[in-house]
């Protein structure tokens, strides 16, 4: 069923209105259309803030605002319609997908034929940004030995290239996916590739300048404060570290905010800052200097005191 022509007036009512009236069409028809105020008439406004138009007062509220609920009600935006002083918009309910219920221990839950290879993380401003900027706060020498567990196919590779164009990196990707690792392998013949366990890593490994682990740690299969402290012996004595963690989710291509536990219909963080507290506090013990950042992936970068 499509929702009605008429575009709701959402411009004159506060936000908590606003998101009452479209609740009842999109649990009717999938989707809703409205009317509110261009951003671009006040944009030295904060939202919420109001403004006069023809004797009329209308409340100011940035896109982000309708990006925003539009994520919170799992829906999609669309323009429809831009005059001078309105935008015409649409929500349109994203298709539940079904959670992927395959487990952690499979080695090819990830691997070169799930939809998992679809996702291009360097596409998303935030991780992207947030990466290059971490990787160059940790001042790497210009011929570390680098260290990636679960490396997958290992686009994320390519964020030492662009904080380090000028350096060449001896890496070595550790995947428990053989599948990933062949493509990984296509992408970067110049590094090296482990199919291996990463709760049972080779003792013959070597020492690294820097171990990287992203959206690897959180894993269900993962022993973390062990594997952790049995990573401090391939590390060198100026090593450093860069952690990620999501702080998102996939809900069928669209990346949404917030960590998730299951049976939680929101976001729920507390095993997210439990993880990123334990890597600060023993970072901080051990002399080293800490930066926390990200969004949609929680970043956490360490060196060694100066």
């Amino acid at each position: 069923m499509k929702s009605s022509a008429i575009p709701l007036e959402l411009s004159q009512i506060p936000l908590s209105v606003a998101q009452t009236l479209l609740l009842e069409p999109l649990k009717q028809h999938n989707q809703v259309t409205f009317r509110v105020l261009n951003p671009t008439t006040a944009p030295d406004l904060f939202a919420g803030e109001t403004l006069e138009r023809a004797g009329e007062t209308y409340f100011h509220r940035p896109l982000r605002v309708w990006l925003d609920l539009a994520e919170l009600l799992r829906c999609e935006l669309e323009l429809m319609a831009l005059e001078t002083d309105f935008l015409t918009l649409r929500f349109s309910q994203n298709i539940p997908t079904e959670r992927d219920k395959t487990s952690s221990s499979n080695p090819e839950k990830y691997g070169a034929h799930t939809s998992f290879q679809r996702i291009k993380k360097l596409e998303e401003p935030y991780f992207l940004n947030d990466a290059v900027r971490a990787l160059k706060w940790l001042e790497l020498p210009p011929t570390a030995r680098v260290l990636d567990l679960g490396v997958g196919s290992a686009e994320e590779l390519h964020l030492l290239e662009l904080a380090y164009p000028q350096h060449t990196f001896e890496v070595l990707g550790v995947d428990h996916s053989v599948s990933a690792l062949e493509l990984a392998k296509q992408r970067f013949p110049q590094h090296s590739f482990k199919v291996a366990d990463i709760n049972n890593l080779p003792a013959d490994l070597g020492q690294f300048d820097l171990i990287i682990s992203i959206g690897t740690f959180q894993s269900a299969n993962i022993d973390l404060e062990p594997l952790f402290r049995r990573l401090l012996g391939h590390l060198t004595s100026s090593g450093r570290w860069l952690l990620a963690f999501p702080n998102s989710r996939y809900i069928g291509s669209k990346l949404t905010y917030g960590a998730r536990r299951l049976n939680y219909s929101h976001p729920e963080l507390s095993l997210l800052f439990k993880d990123v507290n334990f890597f600060k506090r023993y970072f901080q013990k051990h002399r080293y200097e800490v930066q926390i950042t990200g969004k949609y992936y929680i970043w956490i970068a360490a060196k060694g005191i100066k």
